[in-house]
């Protein structure tokens, strides 16, 4: 189990939305530091936060982030895009390499990069942010791209236990943000899903399953396909 209390935390994607409703909740649990990356760091504006330039997708952005936060205890892969690549014979490929880029190797350059750095601090914790759409293919690559998140977070569960590195993987439908303006659909507060997913990682949870919706369909995972998708039934 991971205490929050005078931990030291970087939340990648923490100036907005859910990365914001994060650091907060970081804060407000007795985090010590906790550094708020963006691509333009003036975006961060929580008055306690340390400010932190980053761009996922850049090898050379990710360890000079990694230079600058030595201290880091806890690290949050938050931050990703959905350019709309519902389509895997019609969307634009270069939307769907981008969204993998963000969302899959963004997250695993991070994570190689600050690994050691957790590690060299004694140990600590790593959550992801997944989604329900990493066990539905209902929004084309970006649920191919958090179903693959999925996997690779699996897969360093078992890699990092070993170097005193906890893992979680949070899993969430729609949450009120930017992202999911356009939804017209239940949402979850971003504040009430940071609060579950800082709840798991202080209890040790291998996964999170922030609403209803992420319940259901983890549970489903194991009948019938044509139960989750209807479509193939008709």
């Amino acid at each position: 189990m991971t205490a929050i209390k005078d931990s030291v935390a970087l939340v990648t994607g923490g100036s907005r939305g859910l990365g914001k409703a994060l650091v907060e909740e970081l804060y407000a649990r007795g985090a010590a530091k906790v550094y708020a990356t963006a691509r333009d760091p003036r975006s961060v504006t929580h008055p306690d936060a340390v400010p932190l330039a980053l761009e996922v997708t850049d090898p050379a952005s990710v360890q000079a982030a990694a230079a600058q936060a030595p201290d880091v205890t806890l690290l949050v892969n938050n931050a990703g895009v959905s350019l709309g690549a519902t389509s895997f014979l019609d969307s634009a490929v270069g939307d769907i390499r981008a969204e993998f880029e963000t969302n899959f190797f963004g997250p695993l350059l991070v994570t190689r990069a600050f690994a050691p750095v957790i590690e060299r601090n004694g140990g600590g914790h790593l959550l992801n942010v997944h989604s329900v759409l990493s066990w539905i293919g209902l929004a084309g690559s970006y649920s191919a791209t958090k179903a693959a998140l999925w996997s690779q977070t699996n897969t360093l569960r078992l890699e990092l236990r070993p170097r005193g590195i906890e893992v979680t993987g949070l899993h969430v439908g729609y949450v009120d943000t930017d992202m999911a303006a356009h939804v017209d659909a239940p949402k979850s507060a971003p504040g009430d899903v940071a609060a579950l997913a800082l709840d798991g990682v202080e209890s040790g949870a291998f996964e999170v399953l922030a609403d209803d919706v992420s319940r259901q369909v983890k549970a489903g995972l194991s009948g019938d396909l044509a139960a989750m998708y209807p479509q193939l039934a008709a």
